[in-house]
């Protein structure tokens, strides 16, 4: 069959683009001829539709209006006619790729779910309607799911969100990336769903120091005895990168450090008295004003070694003016501890990076995780599942989970071969529940 992955935007490093990327990828050796069509194509080879751009000025105008406040059009109906308008810019562009392309099945991302693009939902509903396509949708994310889409300016908007996220349609189908969601899906709308978890390729070359990037530790700003504890997300709220900063106060407790010093490390290396825990951040910063100072801020109140370094890290490897960059697989290679300890997410890509990476996490059981993942016997250093919000907007645990957390990390440090066995162990598991395998096995079901 046709297939074409449609999405506002393909060929990036957000969640959306990497799992467009796997579908790609096992559709194809299901024999399947698959398109990729969005607003921006990145580093991907895709079919445009500009007026689908998640940055179109027209469109982020009508994001505004929508759900913020309704100010740049004189009514309701105004606001309508502009939705309309440029939805029927996208439907002619949309229907023609579908002909000229002989489409056979569509699988919007997000496009029915998320509330953001209200002219390409309409434009996709009328031109799945109008050409009888079939319909695969992927759901990453609900319009219920975010602050920002759960308060429409006016009744109209309201009415595209009860019609059109997501409609219903002979010929559609519906994925969704977890349970929650899928129960969710059937309260909210009455919809059935099959659940599609993230998946990695664990067939993949592993990653490994290279001439490349054997020098990472040393260009990111780190001695050879400190203690890499990579934060390899975007910087964002919800990730909650505080609690890993309290985790490495526990760490540094006299009581703890003392355990440590003298200590021959996994690696061979010897943790000494100045030996510290730093924390290293890569990703971008995506989160509300002032989050990274926040951070700062906490960490520096407790004597913590951040390292802020984004522009070291790209999705792939390239030199610039003069530099190295660095993809972040090779951030992962020379890492001694990953933290995840996110609050809240749809799946979680960061999670099965460090499975694939074979490196220690330390884990704040979020709730998907627990509804999804949990049970399938990871090893991991958990931060437990409660936490409490404080005034200035950062979340804590209890002192209690801090302090097992911090003797579970002190013991992936130092004996290796429990290290060892307990990553391979994730490997395994990673392997069994979340390989492109695993996916492919899903999707049979559904294309």
């Amino acid at each position: 069959m046709n297939i074409a992955l449609c999405h506002y935007r393909v060929g990036e490093t957000d969640g959306v683009s990497l799992e467009m990327d796997k579908w790609k990828k096992v559709l194809e050796k299901m024999e399947h001829k698959v398109y990729m069509l969005a607003g921006s194509e990145g580093t991907a080879d895709a079919y445009i539709i500009e007026e689908m751009h998640i940055r179109l000025p027209e469109d982020l105008k009508i994001e505004r209006n929508a759900y913020v406040e309704l100010k740049d059009y004189k009514s309701e109906e105004e606001l309508k006619d502009s939705i309309e308008a440029l939805s029927k810019k996208i439907e002619d562009k949309l229907i023609k790729f579908i002909k000229d392309y002989k489409i056979d099945v569509l699988v919007p991302n997000n496009i029915f779910s998320l509330g953001r693009g209200l002219s390409t939902a309409l434009a996709f509903k009328r031109a799945i309607e109008k050409t009888g396509v079939k319909c695969v949708n992927h759901h990453h994310d609900f319009y219920w799911e975010r602050e920002l889409y759960s308060h429409p300016t006016c009744k109209y908007v309201e009415g595209l969100l009860d019609e059109y996220f997501p409609p219903k349609i002979e010929n559609m189908k519906h994925a969704v990336i977890n349970t929650p969601a899928k129960k969710d899906l059937k309260a909210k709308k009455g919809l059935d769903s099959t659940v599609v978890p993230n998946v990695f390729d664990f067939n993949a070359p592993l990653w490994v120091e290279d001439e490349y990037n054997k020098d990472f530790r040393e260009a990111v700003g780190l001695k050879e005895n400190e203690i890499f504890m990579l934060q390899a997300t975007r910087v964002v709220d919800r990730k909650a990168i505080e609690l890993a900063i309290d985790l490495i106060a526990e760490l540094n407790k006299p009581e703890n450090k003392e355990k440590m010093i003298g200590k021959t490390l996994y690696d061979g290396r010897v943790f000494k008295e100045d030996s510290e825990y730093v924390l290293v951040m890569v990703g971008l910063h995506e989160g509300s004003e002032g989050y990274v100072e926040k951070l700062k801020e906490h960490a520096s109140k407790k004597g913590i070694k951040v390292i802020i370094r984004p522009d070291l890290v790209d999705h792939s490897r390239h030199i610039k003016d003069g530099k190295k960059v660095y993809s972040l697989w090779d951030a992962y290679v020379k890492a001694d501890i990953i933290t995840y300890p996110s609050i809240y997410e749809g799946w979680g890509n960061q999670f099965l990076e460090g499975l694939f990476a074979k490196k220690p996490m330390v884990v704040f059981e979020y709730s998907v995780f627990l509804a999804d993942i949990k049970d399938k016997g990871f090893n991991y250093i958990s931060l437990g599942h409660k936490y409490e919000t404080l005034e200035n907007g950062l979340v804590k645990v209890e002192d209690k989970i801090l302090e097992e957390a911090a003797i579970e990390t002190m013991k992936y440090l130092t004996d290796k071969n429990f290290r060892e066995k307990a990553v391979e162990e994730n490997f395994q598991l990673g392997k069994e529940y979340y390989s492109l395998e695993a996916l492919e096995k899903i999707l049979r079901t559904l294309f």
